[in-house]
């Protein structure tokens, strides 16, 4: 594996860690270091890596970003009862053009992928987020993204990539692997209604911020669905991130935020998380708050049931509902009580799946399909298969 764009943590900031409690996050992760060098990944299972890109910051450049308060926050935390391996691997500096980070960042989450190691990406602009999801193209898989984030970020694809416009590049840019994309936690006012609607016609999903507030739960199923997540901190309100550079009153609180976090963790098909628009102006309270984030997405990898495996989901149970000229198919996991609903392949079709797929739902999906209610996400992907 090429390692050449990731520099070594700070010596300064290695003897800090080192210095914590024996029990803490700083003696059990294994460091990138100028003496020891990168981490041997065998055995790895998580690897966290910052990205000094700030140029298309939607908060403003960021001449001096770096992760070291994060990090200190994050290794001074205790583990929970995991089974799994960390590795921290440095950083990836600016290019001499955005365009040259973007190319670091993309080879080297690919290489991470290939090895079977889930990427924790720390970074400045969420343009990044461009980069994360085009090291999935070697995999010829279609990708589903869910960004957590106040805005849609769409963007005119005709015009330059930048931290606010990037997804209209993901949708319009070879190779067309984007299947779905999902925006949770947006806030109407930040969001013309011409991207509202055009939400609406690509059958992309959206969630108000008011709406996964009222029930986190309904979350769930949409990360369960996801192969990366990107979080915005801008969508996290100001008092729980405690920073003048997102000053939104209003946004996920530190609870809320930490519970999806551990959601896109437990996940089986999540491989990579992103967090963006970091600025090193943040207090103590916002460098902390991202720490627990990080340490809520790895504890929900270390719970992960690997229901995505065929011997997995020949326990499934299945449930046959009726509804028209349609009959939907349900599954639920004897181990987790999860649900899925079958989406059918279309044999003389075009469809961008080449297989009958399972989309994971919720109890509620069921309930609604047996009342004659046809699922509002089964129906957006089955008409994205169909297009």
């Amino acid at each position: 594996m090429d390692f050449e764009y990731l520099s070594p943590l700070d010596e300064n900031l290695v003897e800090e860690i080192r210095a914590t409690e024996a029990q803490d996050l700083g003696k059990q992760v294994t460091l990138h270091t100028q003496r020891a060098g990168v981490p041997d990944l065998d055995n790895i299972k998580i690897a966290v890596v910052g990205v000094k890109e700030t140029r298309l910051a939607g908060a403003g450049e960021d001449e001096y970003i770096n992760f070291n308060k994060i990090r200190k926050d994050f290794y001074s935390l205790f583990p929970g009862n995991w089974h799994l391996k960390v590795a921290d691997l440095g950083d990836i500096e600016k290019g001499e053009s955005v365009e040259d980070t973007y190319y670091a960042l993309q080879n080297l989450v690919s290489e991470l992928l290939k090895e079977g190691v889930i990427p924790v990406i720390l970074g400045g602009s969420q343009d990044l987020i461009y980069a994360q999801y085009r090291a999935y193209d070697s995999f010829a898989q279609m990708v589903n993204l869910v960004n957590i984030d106040s805005r849609f970020d769409l963007g005119d694809a005709e015009k330059p990539i930048g931290g606010n416009s990037y997804v209209g590049k993901i949708v319009v840019n070879k190779p067309y692997n984007l299947f779905n994309y999902s925006a949770v936690g947006y806030q109407t006012y930040f969001n013309s209604q011409d991207e509202i609607e055009l939400m609406d016609r690509l059958f992309f999903d959206a969630y108000r911020l008011g709406e996964v507030s009222g029930n986190i739960k309904i979350v769930e199923p949409v990360m369960r669905d996801a192969n990366l997540v990107g979080i915005d901190i801008g969508a996290i309100n100001a008092s729980a991130i405690g920073g003048n550079f997102h000053s939104s009153p209003n946004g996920f609180d530190g609870k809320e935020i930490c519970a999806l976090a551990r959601y896109a963790g437990i996940s089986d098909k999540v491989t990579s998380l992103g967090i963006y628009e970091y600025h090193s102006g943040y207090p103590k309270a916002g460098n902390m708050l991202i720490a627990q984030m990080i340490w809520y997405f790895i504890e929900g990898v270390n719970y992960r049931t690997n229901e995505n495996t065929i011997s997995a989901k020949k326990e499934f149970i299945k449930y046959q509902v009726p509804i028209d000229d349609e009959v939907l198919v349900f599954f639920k996991s004897p181990v987790s009580g999860r649900w899925w609903i079958e989406i059918p392949f279309i044999s003389n079709s075009n469809t961008k799946l080449k297989r009958h797929t399972l989309l994971p739902c919720n109890h509620e999906d069921y309930l609604e399909a047996c009342n004659q209610v046809i699922p509002e996400r089964w129906y957006k992907t089955k008409r994205k298969n169909e297009l």
